[in-house]
C-alpha cells in the first residue's frame, strides 16, 4: 500500500524528521541543495552550483562540495543523486493485485521487455506510484557505474541514483497525497527546454522535456492527463513543499527556479521512508554516512576508561579531536577503497566480455559445419531456394520430388529436434514445393 494512504497527512507531518542532500547531474555543471525537513518547516540550509564539472578533476570539484557541505553542517550526510533524462528510460508499469512486497520481484520478471538495451546489463529501481502501479527507471549499467565511479574519485558520498519523475513525485507526497484534481507543473531545464511533470486521476504520473514554447508544451501535457484546457499550469517549485530559503547573493537567487529538481531530490533523500525514490544505483556503490556508525568506538573509549579508570581525566576537547580524527581516516580512505572495488569490477566484466567473444567466433564454425551438412542431406533432384539459419532453429524453402522424405531426413538426423513440415504444395510435373523448419541441437 502506498504511504501516502498507509499514514493519515496529519500523522506524516509530525513523523517529517530529516535531512538530505541532492544533487542535480546537469551536462555541464552540478546543482547541489541541502534540504533539512521538520514538522514545522522545511528550511534549505545551502545551495551550490559546481560549474563545468565533467572537465574539471575530481579531486578539485570534490574538495569543494566537501567545503560546502561542512559549511552548511551537512558533512554527514550522503548524497541523492538525479541522474540526466538522457541517460533514463521511465515506464510505467501496472500491476493490479499485486502486494507492495513481491513489487520487486514482479517487476523484475518484466524487466527485458522493458527496455531496447538487449543482452546489455543495467541498472534500475522503482517507487510507487498509485495503487497497483510502479514508475521504473532503466539505465544502462556502464552510465551508471561511470557517474558512481566519477563520484568516488571526487570523494561524493551517494547513496541513491534516481531520476526526475521519481523524485518528484516523492518530494510532492513529503506532506501527504497531491491535489486530486490534477496539475501540470512548468520548470526550464535549459535555455529553449522545458520540463514538464503533472498528475491526474487518469494518469499517475506525465514526465517529459519538450523543446518548444511552454504554452504549447503545458497544453500537450493537459491534453496527455485528460485535465481542462484552460488549466492554469504551475510552477515546478510551487508544486513542492514550500521552503525557507537563504538569502541569495541577487533578488534573481532568491527562488527555486535553478534549483528545484535539485531540491525535490534533496526532500526524496531526507526522508525516504515517507517519501520513497526510485534507486538505480547498485547496492555495491550504495554509502551511508550516519554519526551512528561511530557509536562503536564511543562505547569503546568509555569501557576502556572505566577499566583504566582515567576515564575523569579526559576532557571533552579530547573526545572531540578523536572524534575528528577517526572521521577524517574513513574519509581518506573510503574513495581509495571504492576505487579498488570499482578496478576489481572492471577487470570481471573484461573477463566476462572475452569468453562471450570466443563463444561468438565459434558461432561461425558451427553455422558452416551446418551449411556443410545439409548440402549433403538435400541431394539432388531435392534443392532449397532459401536456408535461413539462427542460433537455436533452421528454416528451408525449396523443392523436392517428395517433401516428406526430405522432413524425415532431417528428422532423423543428430544435428536437428522437432522438424516440422510447415506447409508443402505442387510444383509442377518435377514435385512439390515445401517449407521445412526444425530446432537445432544445443551445440550443433
Amino acid at each position: 500500500m502506498p504511504l501516502e494512504i498507509a499514514i493519515p497527512k496529519g500523522l506524516r507531518k509530525l513523523m517529517r524528521f530529516g535531512s538530505g542532500v541532492g544533487i542535480e547531474i546537469g551536462s555541464k555543471d552540478l546543482e547541489v541543495v541541502v534540504a533539512r525537513v521538520r514538522p514545522s518547516s522545511v528550511r534549505v540550509l545551502g545551495r551550490l552550483t559546481i560549474r563545468g564539472f565533467a572537465e574539471r578533476p575530481a579531486a578539485e570539484w570534490g574538495a569543494e562540495y566537501a567545503a560546502f557541505l561542512k559549511s552548511a553542517g551537512a558533512s554527514h550526510l550522503s548524497a541523492t543523486a538525479l541522474l540526466p533524462r538522457r541517460e533514463v528510460i521511465v515506464r510505467q508499469v501496472a500491476l493490479p493485485g499485486v502486494a507492495g512486497r513481491d513489487m520487486d520481484g514482479a517487476i523484475r520478471l518484466q524487466l527485458d521487455s522493458l527496455h531496447p538495451y538487449g543482452e546489455e546489463e543495467v541498472a534500475w529501481g522503482w517507487s510507487p506510484a498509485g495503487q497497483g502501479a510502479a514508475m521504473v527507471g532503466i539505465a544502462r549499467r556502464l552510465t551508471v557505474d561511470r557517474y558512481a565511479q566519477l563520484f568516488a574519485e571526487a570523494g561524493v558520498l551517494a547513496s541513491n541514483f534516481t531520476f526526475t519523475a521519481a523524485a518528484l513525485h516523492a518530494a510532492i507526497r513529503l506532506n501527504g497525497a497531491a491535489r486530486d484534481a490534477g496539475f501540470v507543473a512548468l520548470g526550464y531545464a535549459a535555455p529553449g527546454v522545458v520540463e514538464v511533470y503533472g498528475e491526474s486521476p487518469t494518469r499517475a504520473v506525465f514526465s517529459a522535456e519538450f523543446e518548444m514554447a511552454a504554452e504549447r508544451a503545458a497544453a500537450l501535457a493537459l491534453s496527455e492527463l485528460r485535465l481542462a484546457p484552460g488549466a492554469i499550469p504551475l510552477k515546478i517549485e510551487e508544486a513542492l513543499p514550500e521552503p525557507i530559503l537563504p538569502p541569495g547573493p541577487s533578488p534573481a537567487e532568491d527562488g527555486l527556479s535553478r534549483n528545484a529538481l535539485a531540491y525535490a531530490t534533496a526532500l526524496a533523500g531526507a526522508c525516504p521512508r515517507l517519501a520513497p525514490a526510485a534507486n538505480m544505483l547498485p547496492p555495491e556503490y550504495r554509502g551511508f554516512s550516519s554519526r551512528a556508525a561511530f557509536v562503536p568506538t564511543l562505547a569503546l573509549a568509555v569501557l576502556l576508561a572505566a577499566v583504566l579508570g582515567g576515564a575523569a581525566a579526559w576532557s571533552r576537547m579530547t573526545e572531540r579531536r578523536y572524534l575528528a580524527r577517526v572521521r577524517a581516516e574513513i574519509a581518506k580512505l573510503q574513495p581509495q577503497q571504492q576505487r579498488a572495488a570499482a578496478l576489481g569490477r572492471n577487470a570481471e566484466r573484461a573477463r566476462a566480455r572475452t569468453q562471450w567473444l570466443d563463444r561468438y567466433r565459434a558461432q561461425t564454425r558451427q553455422d558452416l559445419d551446418l551449411l556443410n551438412d545439409l548440402t549433403r542431406m538435400i541431394e539432388p533432384p531435392a534443392w532449397t531456394n532459401t536456408i535461413g539459419i539462427t542460433r537455436d532453429s533452421v528454416r528451408l524453402d525449396g523443392e523436392a520430388p517428395q517433401a516428406a522424405a526430405l522432413w524425415k531426413i532431417l528428422d532423423g538426423s543428430r544435428l536437428f529436434k522437432n522438424s516440422k513440415l510447415e506447409s508443402t504444395q505442387p510444383a509442377g510435373a518435377a514435385g512439390e514445393r515445401y517449407i521445412i523448419s526444425a530446432t537445432r541441437e544445443a551445440g550443433k
